[in-house]
């Protein structure tokens, strides 16, 4: 049997060793880590398309909204 401060300090290790790492945080960290790799990937799949996909094209004006924009503008449609 050991006495004074080396038993304190067998109760302490044995305790610590016996406990290891804090299950919460453990869970935490890897919560965080897949996090912040998925988000990391979506900016990178972002960024990717950006510069390779080509540019939306526009939805073709009618010739109604056409005439509609001349008429306010003052210009007169052709054909009237």
């Amino acid at each position: 049997m050991v006495f004074g401060a080396d038993a304190d300090f067998d109760r302490t290790k044995n305790a610590v060793e016996a406990q290891g790492f804090n299950p919460g945080l453990i869970v935490l960290l890897v919560i965080g880590g897949l996090l912040l790799s998925f988000l990391i990937g979506n900016y990178a799949l972002y960024v990717y398309a950006q510069k390779t996909l080509p540019p939306k094209k526009k939805k073709p004006v009618s010739k109604k909204k056409m005439k509609k924009e001349r008429l306010k503008q003052g210009v007169s449609a052709p054909g009237e």
